[in-house]
């Protein structure tokens, strides 16, 4: 049996711009590079990432860009049937099943360094936050000014939800040495939405 093909992954590399990601399109088009890179044709590619509601536009929630599922890893491992087990406790999501676009893991706590801060903006239900606080690095255009709400990939850690894929604690700042200060390095997940 061949193993099922990627449809997700986080990413190797950030935009080495912080969370300056060139918003959302941006972000997608990373990961359609990085994957394409990898081998991987035919898909269409969206980052797990949530925008806040600002200038009259609404808010976009990371749950609602990225496809039904199901989704598998480098690997071929089920990652989640859909979007429902995603976010629920039979999530296939640990640092062993948290592979890049190239199928390597991703370093986490107690590796030097550590990534594991993987940017979403996101609650744990995969939605964006209400109310006026920056949660998403000025919506994925900010290497400077404002934060970013990051899950831990490895499940442990600090924050509020250490042991949160995709919530665990807002990030220092936005720029690539804020990011690295508190334990990552501007890397993203990314879903095939097809």
């Amino acid at each position: 049996d061949q193993p099922a093909p990627m449809t997700f992954f986080v990413t190797s590399v950030g935009s080495g711009n912080g969370a300056d990601l060139g918003g959302l399109a941006g972000a997608d088009a990373h990961c359609a590079e990085l994957a394409k890179a990898a081998g991987s044709a035919g898909m269409t590619w969206h980052a797990y990432l949530s925008s806040v509601a600002v200038g009259g536009k609404p808010a976009v929630n990371a749950r609602d860009r990225i496809g039904k599922g199901p989704w598998h890893n480098h690997a071929g491992a089920l990652i989640a049937k859909d979007v429902a087990e995603l976010h629920s406790d039979k999530v296939n999501l640990t640092k062993q099943t948290m592979l890049t676009e190239k199928g390597d893991s991703v370093n986490g706590r107690g590796d030097q360094p550590n990534t594991h801060d993987i940017l979403t903006g996101s609650q744990l239900d995969g939605t964006a936050t209400p109310g006026p606080d920056d949660t998403t690095c000025r919506n994925w255009t900010s290497s400077a000014e404002g934060s970013a709400l990051v899950g831990h990939h490895d499940r442990i850690g600090g924050g509020a939800n250490p042991t949160s894929w995709n919530s665990a604690h807002p990030s220092r700042g936005c720029s690539q040495d804020n990011l690295k200060a508190s334990g990552g390095n501007g890397y993203y997940y990314c879903f095939a939405v097809n």
